[in-house]
């Protein structure tokens, strides 16, 4: 620059650790305007094998002379010896400094773009520093070659936020085999930036080092050969975490096995210094110790250069102000487990943090489009049907309906208290079970040809109200994918109170775990759950209360629908019930409600034609039953007038025959008689003769 400019002091909060090529060298710029609105651009360089100074490049000496230079009381620091003379620039420059301020490295995350950036959707859009030295930039950090903006890409896979909650309860569900009796999640206050943080943390197995940087690593998984182990894809860990926040720490114990010691290790992933060293590459900072009989020691990888150099980024990056501190938190901690803390946690639209710490001391709940207030309402006046008009907002009824089957040891800590599991099978009435047996395709890779699913379908046991929930809760290996599936999208009030639960290992899931990769064999599936629901709701809907339907429909054409909870289309009715736009219901078990929501005009007339139409269904309902009971009636008269006759005829059959047997034994008796009198005139007529 050829102009000169004042020049001011720019003090951070915490001195920059030693070692960092970018932040070697700390510029200072001011732009000001005035008469005299020169620009001076002055470079303080502070090395670890000079002490000195160069000159700013494009100043000449003269410049250097006549520019109005501070004094040392006014830049507040001890200036170098030789600062200010001419000094020839060293023959090569190792590093370039970066020009957007976001990339700056700097000693608060709010500083720069930084601050600006805490919209989770928007995180990404940044630009690294141009080219780079790798071996440089990698500073003897343990890192992946994957740019940084990856991770963020990775996480967008998680559209809806207690999906990443689900995958960090997956991994302490799976050390239940290492010894886990709990995971435990809970807020904390970041004591040295003064906002929220999350904590999630089990009393499993822990990670030895090999194992941090394995987790810590981009698509391995060990979990995909073991049995009984729902993580699979090596991913879990760095998409979750990076949807729920910028930055995560982790701290893991692990005991030692085979002859080997106990080794504890501290891994940091951090979005939010990524971003503003303006890094290429995914650097993970960590930190190993082994225990040596009763003291803990530091293993040290490389040189203790390195070794300090990952202290005092993790200090400088994370919510701990020492190393002290972070050793801290393994005193909170059994002998052995592991604990996440997740901070820099997004923010909406609004400024707000995304999720919601506030609404119920013992639950961490979502805001915006998740969350709806009538839901909430409805949810405690048909605790049946909590969980479905619950799930999407509340972390407390999500989790509670994760698992198909939860170890009897086992417990999920909440903010302070358990979440009770729950089995939606119980929220059911007049159950059916049906078993399934995949169709698998030609193209399909068959693991087991024995495998198959045993769906039970009934009526929510507020059915009876005639809410709005319907839909399938299908788990895979114990797991639910998904939730309230629903797939028969009739039009009116058809299907609507059926859900069912069934355990689907033979469909694959997809990589966020909120839904199944689209193959022959889940389509089938879908085809037939159409015809389950249909049957079931056809065969029983008037026990609930709905005219029935003698004739179903054939040959509809059935559409699938995505049930990720920001894509459900619903409206709710002046009554309060839960509909799609094009089956709006409105129900009189609400007397008071019209009055809350300040219904009149229009929408009262609305809602007494909706009334009008509600009472027509039931009259249709109430004549089809007694026209049923007339038909019975008019069968039962046949029938007992046909036995009449049948009665009857069979007694005038009995009558003439008796009297013909009647007739019968007269005239026999009476030719038994008249034989009789023969007998005795023949015997009188021939007795004198007889005797001579």
């Amino acid at each position: 620059m050829d102009n000169d400019a004042k020049q001011e002091n720019l003090q951070t909060s915490t001195p920059p650790p030693a070692g960092f090529p970018v932040e070697e060298t700390v510029t200072l710029i001011d732009l000001c305007s005035g008469d005299d609105s020169d620009l001076v651009e002055q470079d303080v360089q502070r090395r670890y094998n000079s002490g000195g100074a160069k000159r700013p490049r494009g100043s000449s000496a003269s410049d250097m002379n006549n520019a109005k230079k501070p004094t040392a009381d006014e830049l507040k620091f001890v200036l170098p010896e030789g600062f200010g003379q001419p000094i020839p620039p060293p023959p090569h420059v190792s590093h370039n400094i970066p020009a957007d301020p976001c990339n700056v490295f700097t000693t608060e995350a709010s500083s720069g773009r930084v601050g600006s950036c805490k919209q989770f959707w928007k995180a990404g859009d940044y630009e690294g520093a141009p080219g780079g030295n790798w071996d440089l930039s990698s500073g003897g950090f343990d890192h992946v070659r994957v740019h940084p903006k990856f991770l963020h890409s990775n996480a967008t896979s998680h559209k809806w936020a207690l999906g990443a909650f689900a995958e960090l309860l997956d991994n302490a569900l799976d050390e239940v085999a290492s010894g886990a009796t709990y995971v435990n999640v809970d807020m904390l206050e970041n004591k040295k930036e003064g906002n929220r943080m999350l904590l999630i943390e089990d009393n499993g197995g822990g990670m030895d080092p090999e194992k941090m940087r394995q987790c810590m690593s981009l698509g391995y998984s060990a979990k995909s050969k073991l049995a009984n182990t729902i993580g699979q894809y090596g991913n879990g860990f760095k998409t979750s975490t990076m949807r729920l926040g910028a930055d995560v720490i982790v701290f893991s114990r692990c005991l030692g096995k085979d002859g080997k010691s106990s080794t504890q290790s501290i891994g940091l992933l951090s979005y939010t210094f990524l971003r503003s060293t303006g890094k290429e590459d995914i650097v993970v900072p960590m930190l190993d110790y082994e225990r040596r009989d009763t003291e803990w020691s530091k293993v040290v990888r490389s040189s203790l250069s390195d070794w300090d150099k990952n202290v005092k980024t993790i200090i400088q990056w994370s919510p701990f102000s020492s190393e002290e501190d972070l050793l801290r938190q393994f005193a909170l901690m059994n002998e052995h487990g592991t604990r996440i803390i997740i901070y820099n946690l997004w923010e909406d639209d609004q400024g707000m943090l995304e999720l919601d710490f506030d609404a119920d001391p013992h639950d961490i709940q979502l805001r915006g489009v998740n969350r709806d207030e009538k839901n909430i309402k409805m949810g405690a006046q048909f605790p049946n049907s909590r969980h479905f008009l619950t799930y999407k907002h509340s972390l407390r009824s999500y989790a509670s309906i994760l698992y198909l089957r939860i170890p009897p040891s086992f417990r999920i800590i909440l903010r302070g208290r358990d979440v009770e599991h729950h089995n939606v099978v119980n929220d059911m009435m007049q159950t059916e079970q049906i078993t399934y047996r995949p169709q698998y395709g030609a193209d399909s890779y068959v693991k087991d040809s024995n495998m198959s699913a045993v769906v039970v379908l009934g009526f929510v046991k507020d059915a009876k109200h005639h809410v709005d929930v319907q839909g399938f809760n299908v788990y895979h290996k114990n797991r639910l994918i998904k939730p309230f599936w629903r797939i028969w999208n009739a039009t009116g009030s058809d299907g609507r109170g059926v859900i069912g639960v069934l355990e689907a290992n033979f469909v694959e899931p997809a990589h966020d775990k909120q839904g199944f990769e689209r193959t022959t064999v889940l389509s089938r599936l879908e085809t037939r759950l159409i015809q389950m629901q249909k049957i079931y709701w056809n065969t029983n809907c008037h026990k609930i209360g709905y005219a029935p339907r003698r004739h179903p429909k054939a040959g509809n054409d059935y559409g699938h629908t995505n049930t990720s909870p920001e894509n459900d289309h619903e409206e709710y009715s002046p009554s309060g019930f839960k509909t799609r736009a094009s089956d709006k219901f409105y129900s009189s078990s609400y007397p008071n409600h019209r009055g809350d929501n300040g219904v009149s005009g229009n929408d009262s007339s609305l809602y007494l034609q909706e009334e009008l139409r509600r009472e027509r269904e039931r009259s249709k309902a109430l004549e089809a039953e007694v026209e049923l009971a007339r038909q019975k009636i008019e069968e039962m008269s046949k029938e007992q007038e046909n036995l009449i006759s049948i009665f009857t005829e069979e007694r005038d059959r009995r009558d003439v025959e008796e009297e013909s047997l009647r007739n019968k034994l007269e005239e026999a008796s009476n030719t038994i008689e008249e034989l009789l009198n023969k007998i005795k005139m023949l015997e009188g007529s021939k007795g004198p003769s007889w005797r001579r």
